[in-house]
């Protein structure tokens, strides 16, 4: 997926706070991206419903929260902060060892999903925002079930 397909937000007819130029701001920078991610990471620790996602990301979240606030701001349309560190993402070939099937996906989307929602992300960017992630962690699956 290109950045493009969430981050560019300032279509006209977009229901936007003040036609935000990226998702990136609609969501309110760099700090609303850190905490949306700080609280996937702790919902997936907290909750039994994500243990088998909790468990491919091994004993420490703390490579696994930076890595995706750098790659979600950029996605977003902020600073291209992984690709500064790392070049590009190649989500599909970065997690092809580990296994995601449907349950991996769902329980993904759905952590991400309660994670903005606890966030109070602007409903209409949320919607916009589960659309994608489900689109990417249905490309990202490399397991029949």
């Amino acid at each position: 997926m290109s950045n493009s397909d969430v981050s560019d937000v300032s279509d006209a007819s977009d229901p936007s706070p003040d036609r935000a130029a990226s998702a990136y701001d609609w969501l309110g920078g760099e700090a609303r991206v850190r905490s949306l991610v700080d609280r996937f990471y702790d919902l997936m620790d907290l909750e039994p419903g994500y243990g088998e996602l909790r468990a491919a990301h091994g004993p420490s979240l703390s490579d696994a929260r930076d890595k995706l606030f750098w790659f979600l701001s950029g996605w977003l349309g902020g600073p291209n902060l992984y690709i500064e560190r790392f070049g590009h993402p190649r989500l599909r070939a970065r997690h092809m060892p580990f296994r995601i099937g449907i349950k991996e996906r769902d329980q993904w989307v759905a952590c991400m999903a309660q994670a903005m929602d606890d966030e109070g992300v602007d409903a209409a960017l949320s919607a916009r925002l589960r659309e994608s992630f489900m689109q990417t962690a249905d490309w990202m699956r490399n397991q029949g079930v």
